[in-house]
């Protein structure tokens, strides 16, 4: 018996959905013909076969998820391994099957909430997790009625909905974020009065980020925390964050400083084009210099957007809005845009931080 896992899919994926098994239980089936489908974060992929044979059992179920290196799917007998056994999404791992279950992980939170035994028998007869019952009971500890309450509660709102694709993922990363970034934020506004109507706003802070990567390139870097070490990047290649129904998808814009207004409109489009299609290559949602959060096309004026690692930058933008303003001595109503640097103290200096935003405001306020 031979065992398919499924293999690496690529820089920062650790898992994935099965959407669609494209063979079925006793199926003789050749080499490099498609196998399954998997959504991860980043797109939907069409992994192949890695050899010829009989499919002996598949694994997992169509919208479970998968680990990178988990098994998929079992052939009978000693099936015919082709020369190459990578894929277009990574190596394949082939083994001889000597899988057992393991059981299902016990929650910390839980196994160290305070109850007695009776209390913790009704949790489990409920389908109550002590990690999420509030405790009333002297010295924290969780009551018979604390259990009921949550166990109603739960019924109201009914089961919960498993975070799956690009909300997963963003869960994960922003722990991740979390747990390593020291972050930092300035805030501050650009007088955009002197743009003329119809300012493509994206192009212009592209532009901006730029200037301020040139006169501190301090925050165009990536930072290992766990050895102290940084590499300043010379090329600025920018993920533009894109909210979606489906989750937040942040797609490159590569080499932003050497190319042309009209080439980095083109590339916005091609890649909402793809993230619409959930087509959007691998390769086009990794290894970024630089973040950028245009979050005030919906609203609000300033935040505190979050750094993920390595890089140590994001700048954010809010809504642009009249705001009256001294001008020459007088009071007088201009367009401002409202921005927000989060740098990751760890690797910028505030200093460096400062001359970045500064050089960004420049860029913005001046005109066409």
């Amino acid at each position: 018996m031979k065992v398919f896992n499924l293999p690496d899919l690529g820089e920062g994926l650790t898992e994935a959905e099965i959407v669609e098994w494209h063979v079925a239980e006793g199926e003789e089936i050749a080499a490099d013909q498609p196998l399954v489908s998997v959504e991860t974060a980043k797109a939907i992929v069409d992994i192949p076969a890695p050899f010829a044979g009989r499919v002996a059992r598949l694994r997992v179920a169509p919208g479970e998820i998968a680990a990178v290196g988990a098994p998929l799917v079992e052939f009978e007998g000693e099936a015919q391994a082709r020369a190459d056994t990578g894929t277009v999404v990574g190596e394949v791992t082939v083994g001889e099957t000597h899988v057992s279950e393991a059981p299902a992980p016990v929650s910390k939170a839980a196994a160290g909430a305070r109850a007695v035994p009776a209390v913790r028998a009704l949790a489990r007869r409920l389908g109550v997790d002590l990690s999420i019952v509030k405790p009333s009971g002297g010295d924290g500890v969780v009551t018979k009625a604390d259990v009921e309450r949550a166990a109603r509660m739960l019924a109201e709102v009914g089961e919960p909905e498993p975070l799956r694709g690009p909300r997963r993922a963003m869960a994960q990363n922003m722990a991740t974020a979390n747990a390593e970034v020291v972050p930092a934020t300035l805030m501050d506004d650009a007088d955009v009065h002197a743009w003329s109507p119809g300012q493509d706003v994206t192009l212009r802070l592209v532009r901006a980020i730029v200037a301020g990567c040139r006169a501190e390139p301090a925050l165009n870097a990536w930072y290992d925390g766990d050895a102290q070490a940084r590499w300043l990047i010379r090329k600025i290649d920018i993920a533009v964050a894109v909210d979606t129904e489906e989750g937040l998808f942040v797609p490159v814009l590569r080499d932003v400083a050497e190319r042309s207004p009209e080439d980095l409109r083109a590339g916005l489009e091609r890649l909402k084009a793809d993230i619409k299609a959930r087509a959007v290559p691998p390769d086009e949602m990794r290894g970024y210099s630089f973040t950028l959060s245009n979050f005030g096309t919906i609203a609000g004026r300033y935040a505190a957007p979050v750094v993920l690692p390595p890089t140590v930058a994001i700048l954010g933008a809010g809504r642009i809005r009249d705001t009256v303003l001294a001008v020459d001595g007088a009071p007088a109503v201009h367009r401002v845009l409202p921005l927000s640097l989060t740098f990751d103290h760890r690797a910028v200096t505030g200093g460096e931080a400062g001359r970045f935003l500064g050089a960004a405001i420049k860029d913005l306020e001046a005109a066409d």
